[in-house]
């Protein structure tokens, strides 16, 4: 669960700077101005060692609640392992030859989004997926049991404003295709504590204040204080997500006329500018100086969790759509009917609709480049595809850097970032357990709702794979993902399980299924507090560990992200990084034609905010002219989504930067000429197009 950033602090960063392509990759912050940003507590970044001293298990095994914990790797280094291959993941020897506009290497929320949004832009587009399953992290598996069919998710459970117009991008991709998936709504989510079991109800300011007074006895209206200070600190930025939206976003000249609408908005709150290095600064900076009751804090630190980090270590950014937001009257979860992997489908349904290409089991070995361009990739079985506009890489930094040997005479800047991108700090693998239960005579009217979250220890780190946990039970809504009588039950440690302990074993082997029931005990455990009975109901169980979460999610070392903590800028950040602690790199390269997108891009982990970055890397590769007519197109689908549209300040500031977009290590035939080269109107040859299949 992770909630679009203002992405307001992006667009106004950009348009005071002097140069025309603000976002273009750039040295990173001097020391000086790397320690004036750095965090008040010191983030230790663990190295992998020639001499086997591993930082990475060695944070795990003492964490405290002050803790962040980070995990790194050399990329570099030649694996001294053989990976594990799995039944049910592809042998990634499918597709073919070809050329497109646009290749888009992984088919998860990031790529999918990317690759439909330019299909409807016009481009002739290819999206690559070395899985036999579309979506990444929110795809389904199922397991034949008794003749009965159970369906279980692998990646993300818990989402909001998928069930109507709504700020998620997600939605609003959707929307733009003109793509519906059908959900069931819940109003809450359980938390299972040292002090008991406690419901946090959203859609009512009300029931929050009641569950505040019950959790904190006495100081209950300090509470309340407490938590609508907080609110009234951060409102100025929270308002900016309803000033410009995400997918207003573009990374050249051209967001200056996509962003203009929000011109409004900031002559009324001038103090946005003062907050823009708060947005992506250390939350807990904040909530030190305002907020002191432990229930607060504690409740804090879970709702930032998600995107990897509690609140020290997360974005400022993080907390703002929970505290807009999720107080409308409005405001529910989401069950996606049929299963998480609903969400890529959907998607795949927008991309074909406009004429995209989705090709699974098809793993990519090599990103080609020719002159300092990609030009195209080589598949695992040889064959060779094109990409006459740009090759776009949905994996995460570590996988797209196995996918670039280093060549003679490169550059040293592409060198150089292959270097920083292979040794990114990325949050620890993930440990899942999945259970098919028999609900004969089960009494769950005591869960209000199927998404529920688990601390052990308040003191220890939330980061701590044994401390932290989750367990979703869609079949409380969806009755169509198990038998009838049965329910299914997906439990998940927190990314912070270290890879080292499982790299040595072999699966299958004695030794590795003892050190899984090892590891998984507390995701059991975590459950037995909702359901005591939960192993005598038992039908079968399934242990997915890091190796396995690698195999069938396509992560490096099961990674759940990328793990920059707020407070500092991170490696390859661009100009930004020069004038905020802006804690992603550039989804840009230094490879013409080679961009990036996906949850280690801004706007950071989880769903929305990887479908978002898709949308920002689609809108980088048109002209403005087809970005801003999109833009208008999506504001007339609900009220809600009027400000998408920047009107007619988006026309006056037009004609100063159409010229440049895309910008020139993106242009094509197409825009050869430069300034004033008229776009072409792909929505109406797309209308065109569908008319004639009508016919």
């Amino acid at each position: 669960m992770k909630f679009h950033l203002p992405s307001m602090a992006i667009a106004l960063v950009a348009s005071v700077s002097p140069s025309v392509d603000a976002f273009s990759p750039a040295a990173q912050p001097s020391l000086i101005q790397r320690s004036a940003l750095r965090m008040s507590t010191e983030v230790e970044s663990p190295v992998e060692t020639a001499n086997g001293d591993n930082k990475n298990v060695a944070q795990t095994e003492d964490t405290s609640r002050d803790k962040v914990m980070t995990f790194s790797y050399n990329m570099s280094m030649e694996q001294k392992y053989e990976k594990p291959t799995y039944p049910g993941t592809g042998n990634g020897l499918s597709g073919d030859s070809g050329e497109y506009d646009i290749i888009v290497i992984g088919s998860g929320m990031g790529g999918l989004s990317c690759g439909a949004l330019s299909a409807k832009y016009g481009s002739k587009v290819l999206v690559l997926e070395s899985h036999i399953k579309v979506g990444g992290s929110a795809h389904t598996f199922s397991r034949m049991h008794n003749g009965g069919k159970y369906s279980f998710e692998v990646g993300p459970s818990i989402f909001e404003g998928l069930d109507r117009p709504s700020l998620n991008p997600l939605r609003m991709i959707f929307d733009i295709l003109e793509e519906t998936m059908p959900v069931e709504t819940y109003k809450g989510l359980g938390f299972w504590t040292p002090e008991g079991y406690w419901r946090f109800p959203i859609g009512t300011k009300q029931g929050f204040e009641e569950l505040l007074m019950e959790q904190c006895g006495e100081d209950g209206p300090k509470a309340i204080r407490e938590w609508n200070a907080l609110r009234d600190r951060l409102k100025t930025l929270g308002g900016s997500t309803t000033a410009v939206a995400l997918l207003n976003l573009r990374q050249d000249a051209g967001f200056l006329s996509t962003t203009a609408g929000a011109l409004p908005f900031v002559a009324t709150h001038p103090d946005v500018f003062a907050d823009l290095p708060l947005t992506f600064d250390d939350l807990s900076k904040t909530v030190d100086e305002i907020v002191t009751v432990p229930f607060v804090r504690n409740f804090i630190d879970c709702m930032c969790i998600f995107c990897g980090f509690p609140a020290k270590g997360a974005m400022t950014a993080h907390i703002l759509y929970i505290l807009e937001r999720f107080f409308e009257e409005s405001a529910a979860f989401s069950v996606p009917i049929g299963g998480t992997s609903q969400l890529g489908e959907t998607l795949q349904r927008g991309l074909e609709k406009f004429g995209g290409k989705l090709q699974l089991n098809a793993h990519v070995d090599e990103i080609l480049v020719e002159d300092g361009r990609a030009v195209g990739v080589r598949l695992k079985n040889g064959n060779v595809v094109k990409a006459r506009k740009a090759v776009v890489s949905n994996a995460t930094p570590f996988d797209t850097v196995k996918m670039m040997p280093q060549k003679e005479d490169e550059p040293k800047g592409l060198t150089k970032w292959r270097d920083d991108l292979g040794t990114l700090p990325r949050h620890g693998a993930i440990s899942h357990l999945f259970l098919g239960v028999d609900a004969t005579g089960l009494d769950l009217s005591h869960l209000d709702d199927p998404a529920h979250l688990i601390v052990q220890d308040w003191d220890r780190s939330m980061q701590d794979s044994q401390n932290l946990c989750s367990f979703f039970i869609p079949s409380l809504l969806d009755k169509s993902v198990c038998p009838e009588g049965k329910h299914v039950i997906h439990v998940y440690s927190s990314g912070g399980e270290p890879y080292e302990p499982w790299e040595k074993l072999t699966p299958g082997s004695e030794e590795y299924e003892e050190y899984k029931k090892e590891r998984v005990e507390v995701l059991f455990r975590a459950v037995e507090k909702a359901i005591p009975d939960i192993r005598d109901r038992l039908e079968f169980s399934i242990i997915g560990s890091p190796l396995a979460h690698e195999a069938f999610l396509r992560r490096d070392r099961g990674t759940y992200g990328m793990a920059w903590a707020a407070g500092s800028s991170a490696p390859q950040a661009g100009l930004l990084g020069k004038v905020l602690p802006f804690p992603f790199p550039n989804l840009k390269t230094p490879v013409d034609g080679l961009l990036r997108c996906g949850d280690s891009c801004f706007p950071g982990i989880g769903t929305p905010s990887a479908a978002a970055s898709g949308a920002i890397a689609a809108n980088t590769m048109t002209h403005v002219d087809n970005h801003l007519q999109l833009l208008k197109e999506a504001s007339q689908r609900d009220p809600l989504y009027k400000f998408l549209d920047p009107g007619f300040m988006g026309q006056v500031y037009k004609p100063l930067v159409q010229g440049f977009t895309p910008s020139s290590e993106l242009r094509t035939e197409r825009f050869e000429k430069g300034a004033g080269a008229a776009p072409v109107d792909y929505t109406a040859k797309n209308a065109e197009r569908d008319a004639a299949a009508a016919n």
